[in-house]
Order: structure tokens, then C-alpha cells, then sequence
């Protein structure tokens, strides 16, 4: 059986449902792309849709960072756009990226063995392959599409660590994140704690650089897209705040103080991609995320686009 065939066949087990032998090893900042300022927080954005966004947080109890992009137009629309949120685990995008981006089909095809003790909590897909191991590209999978923290771990490890990580993203030009915890450290969101948080507009231009722009090689773009259109944690955020026709690739990410994040690229027909980031959080440590909230902040911001 080929590496390809093990794959089809793993993934289609994986939909119906560290002592590892991890190489760890350095990940390199891409030198020759040029750095990417983050996006303006403030053109494109009217009076009306910024009342309608502070509406939203007055009626949710919550804060709220948004930034949506046109691709086509150019125009932007922000609201708290370079304020501080923590991105829980929409940062395995990036992740994701930054090992597309250094491994050859032969790495994304290396079996990476793990044992019981490094499974954490969350883990729906990397529990069921504890005595078979599972490959790089199959680790993407589970952590993309199903937001296993084993496995954003064990590809963490593989990079060289969260210092790796955010190298990485510097790497890209980004100056803003800060990368510092791995899975389920990085979800304590204490108010005022810089570690593991980001800003909606450099969250923004950094998806736009993974997904529509030149950071990756086109075969390694494709499968971070495809992946990210087949997610199954996000149909009642972002996704719920579009067209139903509209395809969505996003990644989402949940921790305490109610946060709840998620960045997306967003497919309207006829139409050019439209980047798509909604980051909230709230004051007590055991609040609920609402999803109501980032569908009800991207039906704002992707109206005021079209205005």
C-alpha cells in the first residue's frame, strides 16, 4: 500500500468517528519573504457598522476584535482591530503552515510515534492511533479539521517548540504574536497576559499571506485550504454568519474567559476571497464562548464590505 492509499484510508476511519519518537528539530524563519505589515484596523470602517459592533459586544457582555478584508476591493472594516486577544487554537493554521512549509512529501508522509501518556484531553483523533503512530500529514489533519491538541503538540515538538513557531511568524512579518505556551497551557487567557495572543488585523494579513498569497509552495497552500474547508468545529461561527453557498475555510479556537476565536477565508461566488477575523473573550474565568457572537460579528462585517 502506498503512503498515499494509507492516507485516504486513515482519513476515512478518522471522518466516520512528549516520549514520542519525535525528531525535534529547528525550523528556519523563510528569508525570502518580504515582511507584511498588519492590516489597517480603520479603513473602509463606517460610523454605523462601528455602533453596530460595540452594540454587539454591549449586548453579548463581551469583547470583541474583528478584521475582514475584500481581497478584490481592498477595502478593510475593523473594529478593536489592534487590541490584544489570546487565539487558543486558531494559531494551528500557522502551525500547520510552518510545517508545510519546511517538510518535502517524505516528511509529511514520516510516521510519528507517540505513547498513552502524551495523549492530553482533547484528543479525538490521535487517541484512536496510540500503537500505530500517525504521519506528519496525517497529524495536520487531525489538528486542523478536528482540533486535536495531541497532535498541535507533537507538531510543535517537530518545529523546534513555540520560540520555533513564533520565529516562524516573525519569519513572515509578522511582529505582533507572540507564541509562548503549546495545548492546554496556552488557554488559560488571564486578562492582561500578553503570552499567546495576537491582534485581529496581524491575525488578518497573516491567514491572508497562508491561504491566497506566496508564503507557501501552491501544492502546500492547497492542502492547508482543502483542510481548512473541511473543518468540523466551525459550522456554527464564522460559517454561520455567511451565505450558506459560500465555502469557508477557517480554524477555531476556544479557552477560558469565554474566548472564542475563529479566522477564516471566506469563497463568496463571483466574487474575490474575503479574510475573515473574529477574536472575543469575557471577564469571568468560566464564561461561556458564544458562537452566536462571531456569526452575528461577521454578518456585520461582511455587510459593511459590500456597502
Amino acid at each position: 500500500m502506498n503512503s498515499r492509499t494509507r492516507f485516504v484510508l486513515r482519513a476515512a476511519v478518522v471522518s466516520v468517528a512528549v516520549s514520542t519518537a519525535v525528531t525535534g528539530c529547528q525550523v528556519a524563519s523563510p528569508t525570502a519573504l518580504a515582511p507584511t505589515a498588519a492590516v489597517s484596523s480603520t479603513s473602509g470602517t463606517s460610523e454605523a457598522t462601528t455602533r453596530a459592533f460595540a452594540a454587539l459586544e454591549r449586548s453579548h457582555a463581551a469583547a470583541l476584535g474583528v478584521t475582514a478584508i475584500d481581497t478584490g476591493s481592498g477595502r478593510t472594516v475593523g473594529f478593536r482591530a489592534d487590541e490584544r486577544f489570546p487565539f487558543a487554537s486558531s494559531n494551528k493554521t500557522f502551525i500547520a503552515a510552518a510545517t508545510l512549509q519546511r517538510a518535502t512529501t517524505a516528511d509529511l508522509d514520516t510516521v510519528i510515534h507517540y505513547t498513552q501518556a502524551d495523549l492530553l484531553d482533547y484528543a479525538p483523533i490521535t487517541s484512536r492511533f496510540v500503537d500505530t503512530g500517525m504521519t506528519v500529514r496525517e497529524l495536520i489533519d487531525a489538528m486542523l479539521r478536528f482540533s486535536d491538541n495531541t497532535a498541535a503538540n507533537l507538531l510543535v515538538a517537530r518545529l523546534g517548540g513555540p520560540d520555533a513557531v513564533e520565529q516562524w511568524m516573525r519569519g513572515i512579518g509578522d511582529r505582533v504574536t507572540n507564541v509562548d505556551r503549546v495545548e492546554p497551557d496556552l488557554n488559560a487567557a488571564i486578562p492582561g497576559d500578553p503570552r499567546d495572543t495576537t491582534t485581529a488585523a496581524q491575525f488578518a494579513t497573516d491567514l491572508r499571506s497562508v491561504v491566497l498569497g506566496k508564503t507557501l509552495e501552491t501544492a502546500d497552500r492547497t492542502l492547508l485550504r482543502n483542510t481548512m474547508l473541511d473543518n468540523t468545529t466551525g459550522d456554527d461561527t464564522i460559517r454561520a454568519g455567511v451565505d450558506p453557498a459560500w465555502p469557508v475555510a477557517d480554524k477555531t479556537g476556544t479557552g477560558e474567559y469565554g474566548v472564542r476565536d475563529d479566522i477564516a477565508v471566506v469563497y463568496p461566488a463571483g466574487r474575490a476571497p474575503i479574510v475573515v477575523v473574529v477574536l472575543t473573550r469575557k471577564d469571568a474565568p468560566d464564561a461561556t464562548p458564544d458562537n452566536a457572537l462571531l456569526a452575528e460579528a461577521t454578518k456585520i462585517a461582511v455587510a459593511a464590505l459590500r456597502r
